[in-house]
């Protein structure tokens, strides 16, 4: 066992045994072993069409396919094209080819994570998955509004709640400073506009907030200054 996880081939652990590799090949069999290289090297397996089919139905990639079936990806390549089927990056590319040539904005590809879903184009004739483009700026809208939070002391300045980040939001201490609204629209922002825009707020949650917008409480002087406040580069929040 140690003579596998070294690397070593069939010829190469049987000279260090001193025995023939025939002898080597039964007892590797014998224990439920395979000799490195064995996936490579050794017979090639025959890859039905019928299972290759459902596969690139699933939407597998090639080396997805390859780790299913046992065998290198280069193996699944040469069926694919025997057989006249496409992975899911293969037929992407091509409707994709066949739509950007028609100028047609939006079709429906393949997404490994979403299945069958719309494709909106982007520049040099490529598709991106609306929901997939959907979730990675809701996730950079969210990492923005926490590096804000935390860059703003991270609690109500007037209350100190501090247990939900949606709960809490960016009063303008100045109407006329307002450049825009640091909402769900203002988070898409880059990050130093973001900051920049933040600098101009104090950093209350929503009750507080409606009840300094009505009128029925003001924030008291210097509250916006009383959490630390950062540089332009966006924190480490994965």
């Amino acid at each position: 066992m140690n003579l596998l996880g070294a690397g070593l081939s069939l010829d190469r652990i049987a000279e260090q045994v001193n025995r023939s590799p025939s002898t080597v090949s039964y007892w590797l069999k014998r224990h439920g072993l395979r000799a490195n290289g064995s996936v490579r090297f050794g017979p090639k397996p025959v890859l039905e069409r019928s299972d290759l089919a459902r596969l690139a139905d699933a939407g597998l990639s090639v080396p997805e396919m390859a780790q299913q079936m046992d065998c290198t990806a280069a193996l699944v390549r040469r069926y694919l094209e025997r057989y006249g089927l496409a992975s899911r990056q293969a037929a992407n590319r091509a409707a994709s080819r066949r739509a950007a040539a028609d100028g047609v904005r939006t079709i429906e590809l393949n997404c490994k994570h979403h299945g069958l879903t719309d494709h909106v184009s982007r520049a040099r004739g490529s598709y991106r998955c609306m929901r997939c483009r959907a979730e990675r700026v809701s996730e950079q809208r969210r990492r923005i509004k926490r590096g804000l939070i935390e860059r703003a002391g991270g609690r109500c300045v007037l209350c100190g709640y501090d247990r939900c980040a949606a709960a809490l939001q960016f009063h303008h201490l100045d109407p006329d400073q307002k450049a825009f609204h640091l909402s769900r629209q203002g988070v898409t922002r880059s990050w130093s506009r973001a900051l920049a825009e933040a600098e101009k707020c104090a950093l209350l949650c929503a009750n507080c907030h409606a009840e300094v917008e009505v009128g029925f409480c003001c924030v008291p002087p210097g509250s916006d200054r009383a959490a630390p406040r950062g540089g332009l580069e966006p924190p480490n929040l994965d």
